[in-house]
């Protein structure tokens, strides 16, 4: 299963997945730390889109593993969440604004989200977990 968080920079993603993966007994794969391994990409559209589907592709290995990933990054549009193929979204909707203009400018609202985080509370990790694992047994999703 292929957890997808995200949200604007600064919004919680990282302070959420985090502890949300250890959790869940899952592996967490962070954005910032995949750029800095493999820096070759930029932060245009096209950039965007080449980081969700090498996202995609490290998810998919810790699935094939037997793990839940728990992917903490921007994903800014419908085009590179759905690059990143998540079985489930955790949109972190705590800021309306990062520091960032281009990010600001390129970042869409989503249509649609498994778990709306609208503010932060202490729970939110174990809140979380509750309802992927509701889900988890509903969709008998490893």
């Amino acid at each position: 299963m292929k957890i997808l968080i995200f949200g604007l920079p600064g919004s919680g993603k990282t302070t959420l997945a985090k502890p949300f993966a250890e959790l869940i007994g899952g592996v967490h794969i962070n954005a910032d730390e995949v750029r800095e391994k493999y820096d070759d990409w930029d932060f245009t559209l096209s950039g965007r889109i080449r980081q969700a589907q090498r996202m995609r592709h490290l998810a998919d290995g810790v699935v094939m593993a037997g793990k839940v990933a728990v992917a903490d990054f921007v994903c800014p549009t419908s085009v590179t969440r759905h690059n990143f193929g998540p079985d489930f979204t955790v949109w972190m909707d705590t800021v309306k604004q990062s520091p960032y203009e281009d990010t600001n400018a390129l970042f869409e609202t989503p249509d649609t989200v498994d778990y709306h985080v609208a503010e932060w509370f202490d729970d939110t990790d174990k809140q979380l977990l509750e309802v992927v694992q509701k889900w988890m047994k509903k969709n008998n999703a490893v």
